[in-house]
């Protein structure tokens, strides 16, 4: 793939990834730079795609793990101590997000959950997640696309039900 096909592609995705960086973040403004972080890594580590695979799934890929690196990041408490009039007092970095604690635990309880799909549906909804197209899907796991889809929509109803003391947007 030369640079310019690559660079193409990438522009191509551009509005999809931001969506996806949007559901991840739920911020605009973080996910712009999300975004904008993901499209600098792709471009670094071009030499790293290999040809004639899903390009698409190879940048959401990039997506979520340099989301999932920074949120490591800054669950890491970094302390400071303040010793004014001797007394020392606990201060947390003001330049650092800490998630609240539970958004932690339903990110973990709702990856439990989908983990406990029947493969029939886990699979093809991890793809979906992954941002696999149902076409793609359908052909890599040789189902019919409607199949693919039943699949997916009834892996978000039988989620739904599972994790129905959440709220999500």
């Amino acid at each position: 793939m030369t640079r310019n096909q690559f660079n193409d592609e990438l522009l191509g995705v551009r509005q999809k990834l931001h969506y996806y960086a949007l559901s991840l973040t739920a911020d605009p403004e973080k996910a712009d730079d999300l975004l904008q972080e993901t499209m600098l890594k792709a471009l670094t580590y071009r030499e790293k795609y290999t040809q004639n695979t899903n390009f698409k799934a190879w940048i959401y890929t990039i997506m979520k793990n340099t989301f999932i690196n920074d949120y490591r990041k800054s669950v890491k408490v970094r302390n400071t101590f303040n010793d004014s009039n001797n007394d020392f007092h606990l201060i947390f970095s003001k330049d650092k997000v800490y998630p609240a604690p539970d958004s932690i635990y339903s990110a973990v309880e709702i990856t439990k959950t989908i983990d406990e799909l029947e493969d029939e549906y886990r699979i093809p909804f991890k793809m979906f997640l992954d941002g696999y197209k149902y076409k793609e899907i359908a052909e890599e796991l040789n189902l019919p696309i409607g199949t693919v889809k039943s699949r997916i929509f009834f892996s978000r109803k039988k989620l739904e039900k599972s994790l129905h003391g959440y709220s999500y947007n």
